[in-house]
């Protein structure tokens, strides 16, 4: 039996998270994620994992993305573990009108959203390069491809985000490492409690009249780490009903 393949969830809870550490347990990989708060819901979703997949191992690590002290221990802690794969699944928000930004909340949006994912990447591409195999996805969003007011900080972190991941995918293709990239739209998660109030109206604005299943952006990701998507790599990847693909104005 093939030993199973280690992954990197980094932000592997919450609605969107939990679903991607799933279904690269139900993939076949080991799965290590981490979590900033709620270490009982990360533990028992290891623990349960693991019973599920006796020939895996799974693993929870609590990580503030935002403590650039504590990135950079975590980052010591796994620089000889050899991953296969790294997801970056991270979103802070920073939401003002572009002329009102605060340089605080921008700053720790792009260091949870950009920074962190580069320092991250930064030590394990070594290991993927000598393994010459690995597979790394970003979770990006929309909000980086179409503007959008009061996004300005948020979307420069995830734009951001796009070039830093297209270049790596150049530098590191010939070694046999993908790097991609998930622009989401709105998903049906915790995090879209805010906007209740103002689902219909949204839901009427996308082509596919709803927001997305956590599955449905976590099954992308789990396919980006398979061997069939090898010759996948500097790819940004809409999963947005249509959002994006849209002109803006409507009659």
């Amino acid at each position: 039996m093939t030993e199973p393949k280690q992954v990197l969830v980094v932000g592997g809870s919450g609605g969107l998270g939990t679903a991607m550490v799933r279904m690269l347990a139900a993939a076949g990989h080991s799965v290590s994620f981490t979590y900033r708060s709620k270490p009982e819901e990360a533990e028992a979703l290891a623990t349960e994992l693991g019973a599920a997949h006796p020939d895996a191992s799974f693993a929870a690590h609590r990580l503030d993305l935002a403590d650039r002290d504590a990135v950079e221990a975590f980052c010591e802690s796994i620089e000889d573990e050899g991953f296969y794969g790294y997801v970056h699944n991270a979103g802070q928000s920073a939401d003002a009108l572009a002329v009102m930004l605060d340089r605080d909340r921008s700053d720790l949006a792009m260091q949870v959203n950009f920074w962190s994912l580069t320092r991250i990447a930064k030590v394990l591409v070594r290991g993927m390069i000598r393994a010459r195999s690995g597979r790394i996805v970003a979770v990006g969003s929309v909000a980086a491809l179409r503007g959008n007011t009061g996004n300005a900080a948020y979307a420069a972190t995830k734009g951001a985000m796009i070039a830093y991941c297209r270049t790596l995918a150049v530098e590191s293709a010939k070694r046999g490492v993908t790097v991609n990239v998930l622009a989401p739209g709105f998903i049906d998660t915790g995090m879209m409690a805010s906007y209740a109030a103002y689902r219909d109206t949204m839901e009427k604005q996308i082509p596919a009249g709803r927001f997305a299943k956590p599955d449905e952006v976590a099954a992308l990701a789990a396919f980006l780490m398979s061997e069939p998507a090898a010759y996948i790599t500097g790819a940004v990847l809409p999963v947005d009903g249509g959002l994006t693909a849209m002109m803006g104005v409507h009659r």
